[in-house]
């Protein structure tokens, strides 16, 4: 196993001498800058996207997503396999530059408290002035800003987030939607659903930033990937809070997700702890809050959805007849792109947990067959077996839905087992029942599926 130290860096004049904390790890240098002394990796982009609306965001902002765009390298250029004793946990150090070094030296714990449980990974963060001609990297917009934002709403191209957007365009909202996409999938969903809510609503008060945030071997050749990608929603959570933090008033920043897979309680105890991942899990919801409120950027992430299933939130969306239609554009499945070992297109592969809930979901709601295009297109065509991926989860759900049928009560404790919910406790008793209808909703989509060993 290896420590990482990963070096950010903000061009040319960026030449401190950075004294790294453990002298054998293996450390790399990332400059943020390239040559045109824009920020890279997306970064730049962003900041233009935003100009181009009249928005002017705060360098304390532009420092958190920096910090972000750190952890997302280290998260997908450090390899679990290769790096963690016990096959999950890494140790990653990040020496970033930013505005203000004493204000996030002050939250620096935190941030690395929040990493760990969104992760798994061990995560130490170090701080440093930048460089003297980088102490201001914001550059006012030239053009006047549209003004009448109502929120920040993340739109990742998935079927929550599409029926987030509808919900509040139907409601008369003026939101502000935030992408974040790597791979060519994610970025084809989000491409035409925008245009379809876009000609749908046909209203000048739609407007859209899209931000391609990643690094590959060219930009960090650590020789090793890693597909994991746990940190993935900080870095969402951050770039929402970079265009919220040009608003001039406090905003809510909408994270529209079901409550079923917000809370991600393990079915088995196999996947336990960061096997299961917590992108919008209340705790590290409210810890992002904290972050935010404690460095000054007036923002405050909410899941408006975390008591509906995903069944439910289909069902009630403003729009019924929009989302029919377009519902098959939307992009849920965890990979895939994995549709090609079976010389198939990129599609749903119809049997992870994400499309397991979609289906479950369309099938409660919808009111129509599920237009969308699966790997598996009918799951109780055939025997699925348990020991390989197409079965794994089906059985898992099966038995979730078993043991909640002989003692709904269990639910009460299971809901704890993702992560602590102490920051909302008084929602205990809402989360247990949206975790009881959510599995007892895909239990219906399974009914006549058989998964067993093979």
């Amino acid at each position: 196993m290896r420590r990482f130290s990963l070096i950010g860096r903000l061009g040319p004049d960026d030449k401190v001498t950075v004294s790294v904390l453990q002298k054998d790890s293996a450390v790399f240098e990332i400059d943020f800058l390239n040559a045109n002394r824009r920020l890279g990796f997306g970064l730049g982009h962003a900041l233009e996207q935003l100009s181009s609306l009249g928005l002017t965001p705060t360098e304390v902002a532009l420092d958190l997503a920096i910090v972000a765009a750190h952890v997302n390298a280290g998260d997908t250029r450090i390899s679990r396999a290769v790096n963690a004793q016990d096959g999950w946990t890494r140790e990653i150090d990040l020496y970033i530059p930013v505005s203000d070094a004493h204000r996030w030296d002050a939250v620096s714990r935190q941030i690395e408290t929040l990493l760990t449980f969104l992760t798994g990974d061990r995560w130490r963060l170090f701080f440093r002035a930048r460089p003297m001609r980088m102490t201001s990297m914001i550059v006012p917009a030239e053009r006047l800003s549209l003004g009448g934002f109502d929120e920040v709403s993340l739109f990742s191209g998935g079927l929550d987030s599409l029926i987030g957007a509808i919900d509040l365009m139907k409601s008369g909202q003026r939101p502000l939607f935030v992408s974040h996409y790597w791979d060519a999938e994610t970025s084809k969903a989000q491409t035409a659903l925008l245009d379809r809510l876009r000609r749908h609503f046909a209203t000048e008060e739609f407007r859209s930033i899209r931000v391609r945030v990643g690094f590959d071997r060219h930009h960090l050749n650590t020789g090793e990937t890693e597909d994991t990608q746990r940190g993935r929603s900080f870095l969402f959570f951050a770039l929402a809070s970079l265009a919220a933090s040009s608003f001039t008033q406090p905003v809510t920043i909408d994270v529209p997700e079901n409550g079923l897979i917000a809370l991600n309680v393990p079915l088995d105890s196999l996947r336990l702890g960061a096997l299961s991942t917590r992108t919008a899990h209340p705790h590290f919801i409210a810890g992002m809050n904290r972050v935010l409120h404690d460095v000054g950027v007036s923002a405050t992430l909410v899941n408006p959805y975390r008591h509906k299933t995903k069944g439910e939130m289909v069902a009630s969306c403003a729009d019924l007849d929009f989302l029919r239609r377009e519902v098959g554009r939307s992009m849920s499945c965890s990979s895939p792109a994995k549709a090609r070992y079976k010389k198939l297109s990129p599609r749903h592969c119809g049997y992870c947990v994400p499309c397991l809930i979609r289906r479950a979901s369309l099938k409660k709601g919808l009111g129509i067959a599920d237009p969308t295009l699966y790997t598996i297109a009918d799951l109780g065509a055939q025997t699925l077996f348990t020991d390989k991926s197409e079965g794994e989860h089906i059985r898992s759900f099966q038995l979730m839905a078993v043991r909640l049928q002989k003692r709904p009560e269990l639910a009460n404790i299971l809901v704890h087992k993702p992560g602590p919910l102490i920051d909302k406790l008084s929602e205990v008793p809402a989360y247990a029942d949206v975790f009881r209808r959510g599995v007892r909703e895909v239990a219906d989509l399974l009914s006549g599926v058989t998964a067993k060993p093979s």
